[in-house]
């Protein structure tokens, strides 16, 4: 994972370019250049973890930072931009009534953590809302005990949303 102080780590994923998460977060291709030194932004890799350049805001938005609703926007688009989960960011947003949203008004994006360091054999998986261990490993057609082996620090019981874990994919 790369050095980012005064930033948030983030996590490639399909689509992303350095424009869109300039746009995304509230930055500049430049800034996103000069916190990702080494990384090429013609050759984004999904799954690879870059800078972003935004310091997460104190207060009312630990972790995460604010953002200010335009027209059109819902919990359900903005957890799409953003990539992150409708329910991480009712969570971030306590007493926010998602279906009376008002233009001008601020809110709490959530940044979800950065997965840990998955092996070169391996893949990162983004839990997704009604997923199991098994359903993943039938899904991935990977054997159950492999994830489990893979990933010795994870309750098959007790699975989140936006967690991260690793999928084997190739020989150890």
């Amino acid at each position: 994972m790369p050095f980012c102080p005064g930033g948030i780590p983030y996590v490639i994923r399909p689509g992303d370019t350095y424009f869109s998460l300039a746009r995304r977060f509230g930055t500049t291709v430049d800034a996103l250049i000069a916190a990702n030194p080494g990384v090429d932004p013609n050759n984004l890799q999904i799954g690879m973890t870059i800078c972003i350049p935004v310091a997460p805001v104190p207060g009312p938005c630990p972790g995460g930072f604010t953002y200010v609703i335009r027209g059109g926007d819902t919990f359900f688009s903005l957890a799409r931009r953003f990539g992150i989960s409708v329910e991480a960011l009712m969570a971030a947003n306590p007493g926010v009534d998602p279906n009376n949203l008002r233009i001008g008004q601020t809110i709490c994006i959530p940044v979800m953590p950065a997965p840990p360091f998955c092996p070169p054999w391996t893949t990162p998986y983004t839990i997704q809302a009604g997923d199991t261990l098994f359903s993943i490993a039938r899904r991935f057609r990977i054997e159950l005990e492999d994830i489990l082996s893979t990933n010795p620090g994870v309750d098959p019981h007790n699975l989140r949303i936006g967690q991260v874990i690793c999928l084997p994919t190739g020989p150890r």
